[in-house]
């Protein structure tokens, strides 16, 4: 297992990065903010790096017009995936500091977006675990377990954003996140 023991029993505001060898569609080469967890209760999140391509103003049509219209959308995960999920957040780079507003109303996110400066993203569906259900993933290596840093407010996308994050927990990942997704085509 990875070394978790840095991160106190609740894992909520940090990032999940999947293993290189998970091969489970939903979670291959991904990674989940967490918003949320107890070990009794489970856990939700939100996939980062799943972008569909589409903005807010494109497919709901009371978006059109407002602050909100070009606010992208991603794929959040296989539960609800017919439900948007409007998720903001800010990073202070002098102070470190992360900060989450998640699944908050139309109204509260322009706010953010206008007034503070904050990262407003739409997420279709989320990531969610049963009651220990995370603990045992991290218990198999399905996970590797990291704090939020800038890299992922710098604009990666995609698969970039998996190699920024995974390569930056060590010499260990380096190699992985070289190798080709299909090792047939290596």
């Amino acid at each position: 297992m990875e070394d978790i023991g840095n991160f106190p029993n609740n894992y909520s505001g940090n990032l999940l990065v999947s293993h290189p060898q998970m091969l489970d569609p939903n979670f291959k080469r991904t990674v989940v903010l967490l918003s949320a967890h107890s070990k009794e209760d489970g856990a939700l999140g939100v996939v980062l790096n799943r972008p569909t391509q589409k903005c807010l103003g494109e497919i709901e049509e009371k978006f059109t017009f407002g602050a909100l219209s070009q606010v992208p959308i991603y794929e959040g995960g296989p539960v609800a995936t017919d439900q948007i999920l409007l998720v903001a957040w800010t990073w202070s780079e002098s102070e470190s500091t992360f900060k989450l507003f998640f699944g908050i109303d139309p109204d509260r996110a322009t706010e953010l977006k206008e007034y503070s400066g904050a990262t407003v993203r739409a997420f279709q569906g989320y990531s969610g675990w049963s009651g220990g259900q995370l603990e045992d993933e991290l218990e198999e290596d399905s996970w590797i377990l990291t704090q939020v840093r800038n890299q992922f407010v710098e604009g990666l996308e995609g698969d970039k954003l998996w190699k920024k994050i995974l390569s930056d927990q060590g010499r260990k990942y380096q190699l992985d996140v070289l190798a080709p997704e299909d090792p047939s085509l290596n």
